[in-house]
């Protein structure tokens, strides 16, 4: 049960109540408010009414049940270039663990304040497991409408003591079955940079570490001010994404200022190249600005897996795509220091990637 409040967000702390109280954006839309608090109206840039939106394009949409046809990897390769983002049907991922995984992210969103908080920034006992709402809230001027529980996977043993029982075992299971079509996504588009094989090294640095995230979106009153998530690319190699049948996900077209609706399908999964495997391909693979819209009518849910290089690897263009001749764009860089750059700000848009360029 919700505490009651007073009904104008502007005479009570909010940031308390929805941050430090862990109450969270799912807090505020429990109270029945009928305006947002101030706190999360975005400048009008940053609002999808003022962007441009266009229906005729859509990302591509690639069947996988026949992996050794070479088209499939071709069409990999050429969504991964042209778009940054594709969905995959027929992948292999049993529906039911999609399923499970999505049910116990609402279980988890369910549950009392007080019990969600015990894994806040503050309190938890290990920073593999977090917590919290928005996404920087210190370091942004307007706040996102979105509760997070973040989980960095270390190993099963880590994972049974550190992680909340209410979904552990569907998101350890969630990644184990999407492990398959994360090697098969990997090999095409590695052929596609001149990489003949993926040794253990290159499987470390594309692979070495995950984090999946279970993030929980609210209704909203007023969502045309706010966002669910702002404009952003992710600091990933891959981002293995599965979404609700509710949609607000969208990307922006490469080379354009319009944005593009990524639609919900039954039983796929979305699949996004992070600025890690843009820097390693040399630019040739496109990390591409996303951000995720408020909903006034239903709330909406999404797990993200976060295939990463290990936060002591070193990133930069692989020599395979050197070869030939072609100049670095990017830098070597460490990745911890890639990431702890992205998150000390607000989303921007791609400007971490700058961070990287020679």
């Amino acid at each position: 049960m919700a505490p009651s409040l007073p009904m104008d967000p502007n005479t009570w702390d909010v940031i308390s109540f929805a941050v430090d109280k862990g109450h969270g954006v799912k807090g505020l839309a429990d109270l029945g408010l009928e305006t947002l608090p101030k706190q999360y109206i975005q400048p009008p840039e940053e609002q999808i009414i003022h962007s441009t939106v266009v229906t005729e394009n859509s990302i591509p949409v690639i069947d996988l049940s026949n992996w050794n046809d070479p088209m499939v990897a071709e069409q990999i390769c050429n969504a991964a270039e042209k778009w940054g983002f594709f969905q995959i049907v027929n992948h292999g991922i049993p529906i039911e663990v999609s399923e499970n995984v999505k049910e116990a992210t609402r279980q988890f969103f369910g549950l009392p304040a007080e019990q969600k908080n015990k894994h806040s920034k503050d309190n938890s006992p290990t920073n593999n497991v977090r917590y919290g709402t928005s996404f920087t809230p210190k370091a942004e001027k307007a706040l996102e409408w979105k509760d997070f529980l973040s989980l960095f996977y270390v190993s099963d043993d880590e994972a049974a003591a550190q992680w909340p029982s209410a979904f552990r075992n569907e998101a350890l299971d969630f990644m184990k079955k999407s492990e398959f079509v994360i090697r098969r996504l990997l090999q095409a588009l590695m052929k596609g940079l001149n990489v003949k094989e993926i040794d253990e090294t290159k499987e470390s640095l594309f692979m070495g570490s995950k984090r999946i995230n279970l993030n929980y979106y609210p209704k909203c009153p007023e969502p045309e001010l706010t966002v669910g998530v702002g404009r952003h690319s992710d600091v990933s190699t891959l981002t293995i994404l599965l979404q609700d049948d509710i949609g607000g996900l969208y990307v922006k077209k490469l080379d354009s200022d319009a944005w593009v609706h990524v639609p919900p399908i039954n039983g796929a999964i979305v699949i996004n190249v992070g600025d890690a495997l843009q820097i390693l391909s040399n630019g040739k693979y496109k990390s591409v600005e996303h951000r995720v819209i408020a909903n006034g009518i239903k709330n909406r849910i999404s797990v993200p897996i976060f295939v990463n290089p290990r936060p002591s690897d070193i990133i930069g263009p692989l020599p395979e795509v050197l070869e030939s001749g072609e100049k670095p764009i990017y830098k070597q860089v460490l990745y911890s220091d890639y990431v702890k750059h992205f998150f000390r700000k607000a989303h921007d848009g791609k400007e971490t990637v700058d961070f990287a360029k020679i």
